[in-house]
């Protein structure tokens, strides 16, 4: 039996008490004893205790892809960010389309720090021309299906999926990036021809989401609509909301506070799909996640090794991590004034993922007696500089490096497990057991 005991915590931003746990659940939650802490138990220092977070949108690269990320350093990453679950997108090598690949992605996460839900591809290889086995991916336990890294451009598949869908309760997670209007698209159109690159317009966002939108109202199947940069796109979305649809929405951290300034310069670090936006397009989409027009954020944590990010931006890869910085950015979004509403940053950043996900019976749970221990700790009393030298990930092209933030992760629990602490960042922890 596994016991641990925190000592003067605040869940969600209140009062301070003290927070036991044993064997994986929490089972006592009181006023703060007095004294000092006794051996085995560890002060919190009245740190912000908030449910473990939901990623609903990475990458964790393997197979195939291990010299930017593996399991292991994917989720390691993602524990030093707070997070108990990661959805893995299905954008390895070979691609995650069938059943027998998804049970071998969930035999690497045996080694992993985070349970791991696999994202299995909506097409064949990713290549857009024929379904995978929905029903047989969905019968083995996958939630949800993305071809992430490119769009399910083709209409009657994206309708088809829907259909088979639906009834499945599976949900279609589109990337969305009209081939027409994008393709080969490398930076915002705004700034494209000052830099002499092929422009990624937002309206070929925009098309994608409305076709689809309309679509999933016709099956009456869920859409989720990953990684929103378009004001357009929200206006679609309020739109739909309005009639009841299912679509639901994130929105990236570094949509969310970094435009065009960063990289007008043409520094490749900054390369990302969708692209930055322009200045104004930031606030709008922090108001539309503040208001549940977006329901989520989501990382979209896309690690390269270095020399794939350098060069001229044309040959440099698309991707920036996210994993261990999400936390502190969606905290500096809901903060008014002084005051952070950590109620919302749970909402968007572990119970509405987790419900989105369909794991809200273990995960995005409100820290409570008789809840799974699956909780992070936040400190917000010493400010902190993003260094590259610092990341648990086995890549180093964070679009915050050298940027100072106020909120920071300094212990993880998953399953009453330590799977990350500030004060002891190279221990080693035991893996946690997968979704599947």
């Amino acid at each position: 039996m596994t016991s641990l005991r925190l000592r003067r915590v605040r869940p969600l931003g209140g009062p301070a008490v003290d927070v036991e746990v044993t064997s994986g659940w929490i089972t006592a939650i009181g006023e703060p004893a007095t004294g000092p802490p006794r051996a085995g138990e560890l002060d919190g220092r009245d740190a912000v205790l908030l449910p473990g977070l939901v990623d609903l949108h990475t990458h964790l690269r393997e197979p195939g892809g291990e010299d930017a990320e593996t399991v292991r350093s994917g989720t390691a990453s993602a524990a030093a960010g707070g997070f108990t679950d990661v959805f893995a997108m299905a954008n390895t090598t070979p691609a995650t389309d069938t059943v027998d690949r998804v049970r071998r992605l969930a035999d690497l996460a045996d080694d992993a720090s985070t349970r791991v839900h696999p994202v299995a591809a909506v097409t064949v290889g990713l290549a857009g021309e024929r379904l995978t086995d929905l029903e047989s991916l969905r019968a083995a336990g996958v939630r949800m299906f993305s071809d992430d890294g490119r769009c399910v451009d083709d209409a009657r598949l994206v309708d088809q999926a829907l259909r088979l869908l639906g009834p499945a309760g599976g949900v279609l997670a589109q990337h969305a990036q009209s081939e027409a209007l994008a393709g080969g698209g490398q930076i915002d159109a705004s700034i494209a021809d000052a830099l002499g690159l092929t422009p990624w317009p937002m309206v070929a966002e925009d098309v994608v989401v409305a076709r689809d939108v309309l679509l999933a109202m016709e099956h009456d199947a869920p859409l989720h609509v990953c990684h929103v940069s378009s004001p357009g796109t929200l206006a679609v979305l309020d739109w739909a909301r309005r009639r009841g649809a299912r679509v639901t929405a994130e929105v990236t951290p570094h949509h969310l506070l970094l435009d065009t300034a960063a990289c007008a310069t043409g520094d490749p670090s900054m390369k990302v799909n969708p692209p930055l936006r322009p200045p104004a397009v930031p606030p709008l989409l922090r108001q539309a996640l503040r208001d549940g027009v977006i329901d989520v954020v989501a990382t979209d944590h896309a690690p390269h090794p270095e020399h794939r990010k350098r060069g001229p931006w044309a040959a440099a890869a698309f991707g920036l991590t996210g994993l261990e910085t999400a936390l502190a950015v969606v905290a500096e979004v809901f903060t008014d004034g002084s005051t952070v509403d950590w109620t919302g940053v749970a909402r968007v950043l572990s119970h509405r993922p987790a419900v989105i996900g369909d794991i809200a019976d273990r995960a995005g749970r409100p820290p409570a007696v008789g809840e799974p221990a699956d909780f992070c700790l936040v400190a917000s009393d010493t400010p902190w500089e993003v260094r590259a030298d610092e990341t648990r990930s086995a890549s180093r092209n964070s679009p915050f490096v050298g940027r100072r933030f106020t909120h920071r992760v300094v212990l993880t629990v998953c399953s009453g497990r330590v799977t990350w602490s500030a004060d002891d960042p190279h221990r080693e922890v035991s893996a946690v057991r997968s979704g599947r």
